[in-house]
């Protein structure tokens, strides 16, 4: 029953999905909650994934209309939270401030031009990634699309269980506040379930599903190593850009995918 509880509490905080009920947020329903990130991002990617087909398989619109019904989607899924963490963490890294001003930059609702101009590039650089896929998509691609939030979200649930908290306050701390090592015994699980399930579609799958895994786990290892560097911890802000950061990379590397191995 919590591990539903934990689900639940994912979607109302990280989705526009309603959820009409009343949840208890207490420490064994957060700790749920983390424990289910994995589950929360692989929804997020199934149902792009089926969007994706849907539109490119039963609609009459071309391929650009559908990239960028996905690309709309995917944004308006997540109510632009993690865009917004996006944008508030590239106002604080660009102003190359000290540590406490970047604090302060972040906890600042205005947005400032480096935070314009940083999801400009994001967001045109995920357009360009999905329109390409999407041009030459088959069934190993949508498959391997589901996967991409589940990637982000797992770095999402490790770093808030690895790396300390910038400040004692806001979303990010409200989450570690019910943080235990035993949180991620999970994801391996998942991992593994996945891994299975990129088996049985066939071996190529699950060779590219590998190598997201390598580039998710490399990239999460620079973000972990920089942001105890310019942020002296997470912070809401900083989880959402990391959410953000690790989905383009593992999107611009299935990207390079279909140009040097799957065309």
């Amino acid at each position: 029953m919590s591990w539903w509880q934990g689900f639940l509490i994912n979607l109302q905080f990280f989705t526009i999905i309603p959820v009409r009920r009343e949840i208890p947020m207490e420490q064994k329903q957060l700790k749920r909650s983390i424990q289910t990130f994995p589950v929360l991002g692989i929804l997020q990617g199934i149902l792009s994934a089926a969007l994706l087909y849907a539109l490119i398989e039963w609609s009459p619109f071309s391929t650009l209309a559908a990239a960028f019904i996905l690309w709309f989607f995917m944004i308006a899924l997540t109510g632009g939270i993690h865009l917004d963490g996006w944008m508030d963490a590239s106002d604080a890294f660009f102003s190359y401030q000290d540590l406490e001003k970047r604090l302060e930059i972040m906890k600042d609702p205005r947005t400032g031009a480096f935070g314009v101009l940083s999801v400009i590039v994001l967001l045109s650089a995920r357009f360009l990634f999905i329109y390409e896929i999407a041009h030459q998509a088959g069934a190993i691609s949508y498959v391997l699309i589901a996967t991409i939030p589940f990637f982000s979200k797992s770095v999402m649930g490790a770093f808030l269980v690895m790396i300390a908290p910038a400040k004692e306050e806001g979303l990010a701390f409200f989450f570690q506040k019910a943080v235990q090592r035993s949180c991620l015994w999970s994801y391996p699980v998942y991992f593994l379930l996945a891994a299975g399930v990129m088996f049985a579609v066939s071996i190529e799958t699950l060779l590219y599903f590998l190598v997201l895994t390598g580039v998710t786990l490399l990239v999460a290892w620079l973000m972990k190593r920089k942001i105890t560097t310019w942020f002296r911890g997470i912070t809401g802000d900083v989880l959402g850009a990391s959410v953000e950061g690790v989905e383009v990379f593992v999107w611009m590397t299935l990207w390079l995918l279909y140009y040097f191995v799957m065309g």
